[in-house]
């Protein structure tokens, strides 16, 4: 079993940054990937990044690319999403996950989810 603990979000204006994390405890993360969703009110939930926690390898969805970041701490337990240049349309719930490979989570095949944790953006 696998828990998993948001943090980090908030209001931020637009082109702001913020920087989400979160903190993974239970079972050894060795052989998983992790990675982000939001939730949009009135939308469904949608794949934001993913990385391996064995590689450096990542993946991020179209609307984020070259101004969201993924990165993990392995003695943290521990994964980021660094957002930069926000924009009102990234206001959504985002839920921290993890799941087999990036290719499971990108695809909405995820094992553990998070709590979430609120992202506004005020234009």
């Amino acid at each position: 079993q696998v828990q998993l603990v948001e943090s980090g979000g908030g209001l931020v204006q637009t082109g702001g940054s913020l920087r989400l994390s979160c903190a993974a405890s239970g079972r050894t993360l060795n052989s998983y990937a992790m990675g982000w969703f939001r939730q949009a009110p009135g939308k469904e939930r949608e794949f934001v990044a993913a990385i391996s926690w064995i590689s450096d390898a990542t993946n991020y969805a179209d609307s984020v690319k070259g101004r969201f970041t993924i990165s993990r701490d392995k003695a943290k337990n521990t994964v980021y999403l660094q957002m930069n240049s926000l924009k009102p349309e990234d206001t959504a719930v985002y839920y921290c996950n993890a799941g087999r490979s990036l290719a499971a989570i990108s695809t909405s095949i995820v094992d553990y989810w998070g709590q979430g944790t609120q992202v506004t953006v005020s234009s």
